[in-house]
């Protein structure tokens, strides 16, 4: 799949696009592709003997003058710091974390950036995978990670991770969101959000998960869409491909329907969180479904 991908630098507005690699990891194949038989998905995402599929956890830098925005990132590296001895060797062994591969810092600084640097952190949604970056321990007290940075994340996936259910209770952690509340940097948007911040609009979505978001960030010429867990990889542009984490699957269907009909129309540009094998693609309509029309290295 990598041989023919195209390498693309691309600017939005003031901001350069950046991917921010924050660590490898596995997780089942038959989970992240739910119903579609093993058969059709190794074929572009083969398993290990323990039928785990490599993931990527990818972060999007939006960088500018004086104004550096971070969206998502990643599990962070703190496990037992932030999830407890018993959980934290427990949560690296079952998502083949590998501590050798990339970080969440480690990549801001080959962007020459340092954690004072970012101005503002968008969380899609609180699964650990999404927004273990997020904190970190300093001086034995779990704090921001980022610490001259506002944050933002949907007021209703807040609620989701503060009373989860019982589906979802081993995806979110206090770790990931108390300490941005108790530091009172986090800011809360309710629904769509046109241009919260320059350039970039949000877009609710309840089929993954209780309100997360997809990030729209465009000048009005160029578009990316930040897929989040909406459409995790570029094998899951096709709307029945589905993970087996996915609480509405039927609700999901219907949303990506929606929004990647709207990025095959205007020719968006569709970031993807978890793919190993690209950072981006452009889509295509075909027939009642979408295909990937070209894959991208930014």
């Amino acid at each position: 799949m990598t041989s023919n991908n195209e390498s693309k630098h691309l600017n939005i507005g003031t901001y350069e696009l950046c991917p921010i690699p924050t660590g490898i990891f596995g997780l089942d194949g038959g989970a992240m592709f739910g119903t579609v038989p093993k058969i059709l998905w190794e074929k572009s995402n083969p398993a290990d003997e323990k039928n785990r599929i490599k993931m990527e956890a990818r972060a999007l830098l939006l960088k500018s003058p004086g104004n550096n925005i971070l969206i998502d990132t990643g599990n962070g590296g703190d496990f037992v710091a932030k999830y407890g001895e018993k959980l934290g060797p427990k949560f690296k062994e079952m998502y083949n974390i590998d501590d050798n591969g990339p970080s969440l810092l480690k990549s801001l600084k080959a962007h020459g950036l340092n954690p004072e640097d970012i101005h503002h952190v968008v969380l899609t949604h609180f699964h650990f995978d999404h927004a273990g970056g997020g904190t970190t321990e300093r001086d034995g007290k779990l704090v921001p990670t980022f610490p001259n940075a506002k944050y933002w994340a949907q007021k209703g996936n807040l609620e989701t991770a503060s009373h989860p259910n019982l589906r979802e209770r081993a995806s979110y952690y206090p770790a990931n969101f108390q300490p941005l509340l108790d530091a009172g940097v986090l800011n809360l948007l309710e629904g769509n959000q046109e241009n919260f911040l320059p350039g970039l609009s949000a877009f609710t979505s309840d089929g993954h998960t209780n309100q997360q978001m997809m990030i729209k960030v465009s000048d009005g010429t160029t578009t990316l869409l930040y897929c989040g867990d909406v459409v995790p990889t570029s094998t899951h542009v096709k709307i029945p491909w589905l993970m087996g984490y996915d609480l509405q699957p039927v609700v999901l269907m219907e949303e990506k329907q929606k929004y990647l009909g709207q990025a095959a129309d205007g020719h968006w540009y569709l970031f993807f969180e978890h793919d190993p094998y690209c950072d981006a693609a452009l889509i295509e309509r075909s027939g009642h479904d979408f295909a990937v029309q070209k894959r991208f290295w930014l």
